[in-house]
């Protein structure tokens, strides 16, 4: 018999109840949770099948100038494959980024098409670029925009393809293509400015003069100096001799010797005057001007001086001076005296010799025997002038005889006509200016005098009209249709208001011919088979000035005779006319250094102030045509009357 104890463990114990009931539920709810994943991965996945349905493929291609990184964010439900997007269709922001690019941002338009392609084509940051020169603190120019001078470091340029220039006082200027990478690329250039200029070596006889170039001083002799290329002028100056003058053309880097230069003793100054002024002045023969007057002469060496003016007599004597000496002298010339008998009508009316009032009414004068403008005035009738030269021995008799303002007006002149063309001109009388007599040329003295520029004075005693500007294009034009002035390097010359060039000789006195028998008036020039062969001078027609009307239209003032149109300085301080100035050096190789007038080429007519005449454009803009034929004057100091 088995002791019960030892299987206690193994006895068999009651099982907990539980009723049908409350087991029941649990199996139930088991089953609805199943149900809820299975509906919603139903519908999941009937919403992703719905959205591949409707969805359009786009191909999104982001195009660089080199395999950069790149990301593309798009606002929206997409499936991204690759470069591929799965997208409904609409409108998306989105944007393209990559490195060393500018950020994209696009509107990206999906349409109802199945497959699509969008290219976004990137632009690159601009690069860095650093630029240094030899030597240092040039103008840095990119596409003609000043960025700075050199040294520049890691200055921001677009990229792409671009000029770039550099620019340095003294040095040739330096210009080259330049493809900037960009992306923030790095890049750096150095560059070596080649010299504009050239050493010139000279020396003097004796050494230590004072070298000018361009009239600034530039070393003492002797010495190698440094000079721009281009044209120069040279002068070596030493006190107690003469000045050496020599033109210089300079090439960059080619250096020059000049040797010594061997300067003479310097001449003597005599300050000459006289009374009264205007005296013509001869030196051994040579005509030299007209008083007040500085002569220069050798040194050492005897000189016959001798003063010559109408209605005075000769005065002559011997001169000897010491080199480098100056001598003020002051010569009397005796009168040479004749009567003038004057009868006025009406009595009452004011006689007046040279501007100087005499008395009224009829009288007899004693005069030197020069020319003089007799004038008789009275209020109410027009004033008449007359010029006489008295003779010593020899009465004169001159009649006035006074008219009323109303009749002098119908015979008076016109002071101003205008042509068919519109042109305007203007009489003038140098006859009853304050001075009529001057002297043409230039003195040996004078820099940059050529050999054919000889002093001579001359007298004009008719009166003359003056066209107020140059002819312009648009005027010759309508004698010669297809006139063409042409152009250079790019500037035009064939501008309605520009003066006209390109014209001959032949040319512009055939204009005149052809616009006198436009007006009905007798033509000056004498034509022979369409070749002007002569002239008539009794004829009314137009003509060109003759080169004493030209100067004395040019450079007379009052009773001033001019240096240049504008007065005496050089180069003129202001922009007076159109010469060679700054804007033009591409366009002609000598220019007036420091002069802006704001015109490469010709300017249209009248564009800058008229002189006290009233003309316009007479020293500057483009040379005149003139009617006398060339010939160099004779220094014998007759005087020409109306050459």
């Amino acid at each position: 018999m088995s002791d019960p104890s030892a299987n206690h463990k193994d006895a068999i114990e009651p099982a907990a109840f539980q009723p049908l009931s409350e087991a029941a539920p649990a199996q139930k709810q088991g089953i609805n949770k199943v149900r809820l994943a299975g509906i919603t991965v139903a519908a999941i996945f009937l919403v992703i099948m719905i959205f591949l349905l409707t969805s359009r493929s786009v191909q999104i291609t982001v195009v660089t100038e080199a395999e950069s990184e790149h990301d593309v964010s798009i606002q929206g439900l997409y499936l991204p494959f690759g470069s591929r997007y799965l997208m409904r269709p609409g409108s998306y922001a989105m944007t393209a980024t990559a490195n060393g690019y500018y950020d994209l941002e696009t509107e990206l338009v999906v349409t109802e098409q199945d497959s699509q392609n969008l290219e976004l084509v990137m632009q690159p940051l601009p690069g860095l670029l650093t630029i240094t020169s030899v030597p240092e603190g040039a103008r840095v120019l990119i596409d003609g925009e000043e960025l700075g001078e050199t040294p520049l470091v890691d200055t921001p340029v677009d990229a792409g393809e671009h000029t770039l220039a550099l620019q340095l006082e003294r040095y040739q200027p330096l210009e080259q293509q330049l493809d900037v990478t960009g992306r923030q690329v790095q890049q750096m250039l150095e560059l070596n400015l080649t010299p504009a200029w050239a050493e010139i070596t000279v020396a003097s006889t004796p050494s230590g003069a004072s070298i000018l170039i361009d009239g600034e001083q530039a070393g003492v002799t002797p010495a190698t100096i440094e000079v721009l290329q281009g044209e120069h002028q040279l002068i070596i100056q030493a006190a107690g001799f003469a000045s050496a003058m020599a033109d210089l053309v300079v090439v960059a880097q080619q250096a020059q010797d000049l040797g010594s230069i061997v300067l003479e003793p310097a001449s003597g100054l005599v300050n000459l005057t006289s009374a009264p002024t205007g005296a013509n002045v001869t030196v051994n023969g040579e005509f030299q001007g007209q008083t007040p007057l500085t002569l220069e002469l050798s040194p050492k060496r005897s000189h016959r001086l001798s003063l010559s003016r109408p209605g005075y007599r000769r005065h002559s004597e011997t001169l000897e001076l010491a080199a480098a000496s100056t001598l003020d002298k002051r010569i009397t010339l005796k009168a040479q005296l004749g009567e003038v008998k004057l009868a006025v009508q009406p009595s009452q009316a004011m006689v007046s010799i040279n501007g100087r009032p005499v008395g009224n009414g009829s009288r007899t004068l004693s005069l030197p025997a020069y020319q003089h403008t007799i004038e008789v005035s009275l209020a109410g009738y027009a004033s008449v002038r007359k010029r006489v030269t008295p003779r010593p021995g020899l009465q004169q008799l001159i009649e006035f005889s006074l008219q009323t303002e109303q009749e002098a007006r119908a015979a008076r002149i016109k002071p101003q006509i205008t042509t068919a063309l519109g042109q305007t001109l203007l009489l003038f009388n140098p006859a009853d200016s304050p001075r009529s007599e001057f002297t043409m040329g230039a003195s040996r003295r004078e820099p940059g005098r050529r050999a054919n520029e000889v002093l001579h004075p001359v007298a004009l005693e008719r009166s003359f009209y003056l066209q107020t500007t140059e002819v312009t294009n648009a005027q010759f034009r309508q004698f010669q249709a297809d006139h063409d002035s042409g152009q250079i390097e790019g500037n035009s010359l064939n501008r309605e208001h520009q003066p006209v060039v390109q014209v001959s000789w032949q040319q512009a006195t055939q204009f005149c011919n052809w616009l006198s028998r436009k007006e009905g008036l007798s033509p000056f020039y004498r034509e022979t088979n369409g070749i002007v062969t002569g002239y008539n001078p009794s004829a009314t027609g137009y003509r060109l000035p003759t080169e004493a009307e030209w100067a004395w239209a040019a450079r007379v003032e009052n009773d001033t005779l001019k240096k240049f149109t504008w007065g005496d300085n050089f180069p003129p301080t202001s922009a007076v006319e159109n010469y060679a100035d700054n804007t033009s050096a591409y366009v002609t190789g000598r220019i007036l250094n420091g002069y802006t007038d704001g015109h490469v080429v010709s300017a249209p007519v009248a564009t800058f102030p008229a002189t006290g005449k009233g003309l316009y454009d007479l020293g500057g803009n483009v040379a005149e045509w003139i009617h006398d034929v060339y010939i160099i004057p004779s220094a014998n100091g007759k005087t020409e009357v109306d050459p």
